[in-house]
């Protein structure tokens, strides 16, 4: 297993330009159980030339237009007691399906998107497979707890607390992102570690469930650093151009199930055994105080686009346009 010690780079810079909450553009249904805002977005993805938005917290994709910035939403299918909204507002917090991580993957001849549960508690071991984004979207929630049983099992990538929170597609294979922001358990630290996984076995398995799920393979361990003494732990990561960026965010979080103080988000860059970041800063250079949760490439050249969680139900995500500057490009 290798062990990558990631560093603050004063080449790096990130800055937030634009930002825009997103609000559906449908407004709010009751019958459906959705709200006129998306409550907490937590992975990003492009696919058939939209922007998908996961939530931890609601049984919806939002999918944003790049032109207009619309928001209208994909509707998944319902949960406990027949809602679509979990959280301590609700007091139905540990029903929800934690989807944390979603990423463009190939479905024979064409593409789906695939979010994946956190896997930081038995109900949230759910693999959703969304095929015909954006004209006829079907989807597809599937139980994948005996392949979240064997990332649990490689304590190299889990730790003391799973808690899969970004995913990337990179040289044909499907890659892991554990966020290590839980409490040590039973002698294990929380770790930060990606691993890879072999796709079109685990897509075989999520199709039959006879067939066998993939084990994780060429586990890597990240110590990021910190922000003000504050531990930075992965939240996402995506292929831009032929770069693997990654979000991660400095917060005091108790365990993998409840949420804390945020000091602050970083962007940065895996370059080979390097793991290179800066602290996102906002329009006029202070530091950036949302807590990035997504990232996918910008629509425009040296930007990315990022989402942000407020950790409020009553306060909309916000989608933000972020400016690169510096040697962003993989040696």
């Amino acid at each position: 297993m290798t062990i990558v010690r990631g560093y603050q780079d004063p080449a790096l810079r990130a800055r937030v330009v634009r930002s825009i909450p997103l609000l559906y553009a449908d407004g709010a249904d009751p019958a459906l159980d959705r709200p006129a805002h998306v409550r907490a977005g937590s992975g990003i993805a492009w696919i058939g030339g939209v922007l998908a938005v996961v939530q931890d917290d609601s049984n919806f994709i939002a999918l944003v237009d790049p032109e207009s910035c619309g928001v209208r939403s994909l509707t998944l299918p319902a949960g406990e007691g027949g809602v679509r909204l979990f959280g301590p507002d609700r007091g139905n917090k540990q029903f929800k399906l934690d989807l944390e991580a979603c990423v463009t993957l190939p479905d024979g001849a064409g593409e789906m998107l695939v979010a994946f549960g956190s896997g930081s508690a038995p109900n949230r071991e759910r693999i959703v497979m969304v095929r015909g984004i954006p004209q006829a979207p079907s989807v597809e929630v599937c139980d994948a707890s005996a392949f979240y049983a064997l990332l649990r099992g490689a304590h190299e990538f889990s730790g003391s607390e799973m808690n899969v929170e970004g995913a990337a597609w990179r040289y044909d294979r499907l890659l892991l992102f554990n966020r290590g922001n839980g409490a040590a358990v039973d002698g294990r630290d929380p770790v930060d570690a990606t691993c890879e996984v072999d796709w079109e076995r685990l897509r075989a398995h999520l199709l039959d469930g006879n067939a066998p799920p993939p084990a994780p393979e060429h586990i890597t361990r990240y110590e990021l650093g910190d922000i003000d003494g504050w531990r930075l732990t992965f939240t996402d990561a995506s292929v831009v151009g032929d770069a693997l960026l990654f979000a991660a965010t400095a917060e005091a979080s108790p365990n993998t199930y409840d949420d804390g103080p945020v000091a602050g988000s970083a962007l940065g860059i895996i370059d080979g055994s390097r793991a290179r970041w800066t602290v996102i800063e906002d329009a006029v250079g202070g530091r950036f105080d949302g807590k990035v949760e997504g990232i996918a490439p910008g629509s425009r050249p040296g930007t990315v686009l990022v989402v942000i969680d407020r950790d409020d139900p009553n306060l909309p995500s916000e989608l933000c346009e972020v400016e690169l500057a510096g040697p962003w490009a993989s040696d």
